[in-house]
């Protein structure tokens, strides 16, 4: 048994599991190779072989338990007939909704036209066979903000006018947790054991609106890939305190933490709930004195409690792969 799915699980392994969320990209010199022969994003997500090899890529570098799926959290609204390009210094640009061809999309073309994302899993898998392999999706509230907003939210977010259209966010988002459900499913089908939902922006909903539009249309999902027999990583970041009702409502496997939530206080608050990640990808631009102080907090936070080694977010693009040994050789020496 892998020491990551053991640990969610039989909240027990034999070490600490170690990954790093967006470990498989931009701060690695042999990712940027690729990119730059392929400027078109989506298209790269779509490219079955270099999926295999980008995401395989820090395996190949690092001690880690885990590979997550080189793809992006749009590829959903992409499949679902709306434009989606990445702009360089700017992010994600969606295009204009056209509700009718988003309700209207048929499962079998849905699946048609990101298959090259289930046929990367399998090239993956076919290699890794003794890893962990994560599957992921965004949460329906962040894919929703997405394509309402048409980009992302870091500025000028106004949750009313997300939300003026009752009859669109109704629509809208049931057809999104549908469409989730089964980008799941073909992804477990295709050979991931783990799957981890993504809540990227949960943190920008007024609190009142948690239930309705966080806690409730994930917990659905939730639900889904455990009846798969699946175990589900939730990260719903930023909303700090409101994780305990996150946990005690959505129930996942696993819950991932953001580096403003406090270890010691949530440790003691989730009732023996697997624990995911919370060091801020900041520190790792720091000195190793600094980096190594702030790991071994962490670990002996949750030296006698279920958790996986991981980053409070991404792996940010300026940290040197160097850095990310260091970290890992700390963490194995405490195991």
């Amino acid at each position: 048994m892998n020491r990551l799915i053991d640990c969610i699980t039989h909240k027990k392994s034999s070490g600490i599991p170690i990954w790093f969320m967006r470990q498989a990209g931009r701060y690695l010199p042999e990712f940027q190779e690729i990119r730059k022969k392929n400027q078109n994003f989506i298209k790269l997500c779509l490219n079955s072989n270099l999926v295999k090899d980008i995401t395989i890529q820090p395996l190949k570098r690092f001690d880690i338990d885990a590979a997550i799926i080189f793809s992006d959290i749009l590829i959903i609204p992409y499949g679902l007939g709306q434009e989606v390009e990445f702009k360089k210094g700017f992010g994600p640009i969606l295009g204009n909704i056209n509700l009718e061809k988003i309700i209207n999309t048929n499962p079998k073309d849905f699946i048609n036209k990101i298959n090259p994302v289930y046929d990367g899993l399998k090239k993956v898998k076919e290699e890794i066979k003794e890893k962990a392999l994560i599957g992921f999706v965004g949460a329906p509230w962040t894919l929703l903000l997405y394509m309402i907003n048409g980009k992302s939210p870091k500025k000028n977010f106004n949750f009313n006018e997300i939300n003026k259209d009752k009859s669109l966010v109704i629509k809208l988002m049931k057809k999104i947790e549908e469409t989730i459900c089964l980008h799941v499913e073909k992804q477990i089908e295709a050979g991931a054991n783990v799957i981890q939902i993504f809540d990227s922006w949960a943190g920008l909903l007024p609190e009142r609106e948690l239930q309705n539009y966080c806690y409730m249309p994930t917990r659905r999902i939730v639900d889904h890939i455990k009846s798969l027999n699946i175990p589900v990583i939730c990260f719903p970041k930023g909303i700090g305190k409101n994780y305990i009702n996150f946990n005690s409502i959505v129930k996942p496997d696993c819950i991932s933490i953001d580096y403003e939530v406090d270890p010691i206080w949530i440790k003691d608050k989730l009732n023996g709930t697997p624990i995911q990640g919370g060091l801020d990808p900041k520190i790792l631009l720091t000195d190793k004195e600094n980096i190594k102080k702030n790991a071994e907090n962490y670990i002996k936070i949750f030296s006698d409690y279920p958790y996986i080694f991981n980053l409070g977010h991404g792996v940010l693009p300026e940290t040197k792969p160097e850095t990310i040994e260091y970290l890992i050789k700390i963490i194995r020496n405490k195991n």
